[in-house]
């Protein structure tokens, strides 16, 4: 009677620790290798045409600001424009004055969880400026921009200039990474800069041409412009990488890869042992030390 008394209890708390042993352990495997998500989002600017000109009629008696922008896209929504003209009011006695036409004017931007990209291209394009009805400004065949900025990786920006360009009625060689200036006497000058690109650890951005431009033509002070004209921009910021949270360590050396998500069965042997041996034997430990433990007292009881 006594011995089943003191028995009892101790095969009961063999159970359990057996029990606990068995649940900790898929528990701790679950809980290794995971990650967490950040809140920081990408973000991507595309934009065709940005004119920042300061436009001075009549002896500067009249000064309009001509600021375009056109086919301007932002993200973390993902977005898409074309428009293949641009047009100012007020400068051309009450008539809109066109200062772009364009075969091919498109801009997108676009943000995922993992990246952020923008792009804008320009093709066979003329633009003007007031006081020069007749002559353009510039014509170019094509431009491009684009920067891509994906989690984790260093982005890239890359912009390019294809075909012949024209300034100011003069075909000109423009130089990668440098600028060219360009006069025309009784008319003005332009400074072009081909194929900005810059880089940072999350950024990019890239610029296909940036102009520079002071016009006065024959110096009648009927027209007189001023400021800079930027043709083909893309930029982007990527999302911040997911940080990941360290595994558990590793009780012995991997024999073979296993699945992304598989328990790590390393150090076992070769006759079927599993990831869930170390616990079970474990468990049996308690017992046979449980049941020792109730067996020397139950002896003691009858001595």
């Amino acid at each position: 009677m006594n011995g089943n008394t003191f028995r009892m209890p101790a095969r009961r708390l063999a159970v359990i620790a057996t029990a606990t042993a068995l649940a900790a352990g898929p528990a701790a495997l679950a809980a290794a290798g995971s990650a967490h998500a950040t809140d920081d989002q990408g973000r991507a600017n595309a934009v065709v045409l940005r004119t920042g000109l300061d436009v001075s009629l009549l002896n500067k008696t009249v000064n309009v600001p001509l600021a375009v922008s056109l086919n301007e896209v932002q993200a973390p929504q993902s977005a898409q424009e074309t428009v293949l003209t641009a047009q100012l009011d007020g400068v051309d006695g009450g008539k809109a004055f066109n200062v772009l036409r364009a075969n091919v004017a498109d801009a997108k931007a676009t943000v995922s969880a993992t990246g952020a990209e923008a792009s804008a291209v320009l093709a066979h394009a003329k633009l003007h400026v007031p006081g020069l009805p007749l002559l353009s400004l510039i014509e170019l065949d094509q431009v491009t921009s684009k920067a891509t900025c994906e989690a984790g990786r260093a982005p890239v920006a890359s912009s390019n200039l294809l075909g012949a360009v024209t300034v100011l009625g003069k075909k000109v060689t423009l130089t990668a990474g440098g600028t060219t200036d360009v006069k025309v006497p009784g008319v003005g000058e332009v400074r072009l800069d081909l194929s900005k690109e810059e880089t940072a650890s999350r950024t990019a951005a890239a610029t296909a041409l940036e102009l520079k431009v002071s016009i006065n033509p024959l110096k009648l002070n009927v027209a007189e412009v001023e400021g800079t004209l930027t043709l083909a921009e893309a930029t982007c910021e990527a999302p911040a990488a997911p940080a990941q949270e360290p595994a558990a360590p590793s009780e012995g050396p991997a024999r073979d890869v296993k699945p992304q998500g598989a328990p790590d069965e390393s150090g076992l042997a070769d006759t079927g042992g599993s990831s869930t041996t170390p616990y079970i034997a474990g468990g049996a430990i308690a017992l046979v030390v449980a049941g020792g433990g109730a067996l020397a007292l139950a002896r003691r009881r009858r001595s």
